[in-house]
């Protein structure tokens, strides 16, 4: 597994810096953002919330690199009475496309486990 999710960057203000417009972008779609790392833990039944900038923003290259967020994960199921929160951190890479003006969220790869033969 591999997910992307794209944001659109095209309302920006032109005189704030790429970190400053990323951290308001993340801020404003938190919702979103709990939904791309969701995907990551959906087969064991959770969800995640919360999703905040944990440290700073690393440019590897002028448009592109990677930051960590953090986020609560959170497992319920009404028949099985569960109930349980818990802190996950997670790197997230991004691209900024300025043809496009879109900022490209790429998360970890988790290799998929396929099914066993019998």
């Amino acid at each position: 597994m591999h997910e992307t999710w794209k944001f659109d960057i095209s309302t920006s203000d032109d005189d704030r810096s790429l970190k400053d417009v990323m951290k308001e972008l993340l801020l404003e779609n938190q919702k979103d953002m709990g939904i791309f790392l969701s995907y990551y833990y959906k087969k064991d039944g959770a969800i995640t919330e919360g999703v905040q900038l944990y440290g700073p923003i690393n440019f590897v290259k002028e448009y592109s690199g990677d930051f960590l967020v953090d986020f609560e994960l959170i497992f319920y199921n009404a028949c099985l009475n569960i109930h349980e929160q818990n802190k996950e951190k997670m790197k997230i890479q991004f691209e900024i496309d300025l043809d496009s003006k879109e900022l490209i969220l790429i998360g970890p790869y988790w290799p998929e486990r396929e099914m066993d033969e019998i």
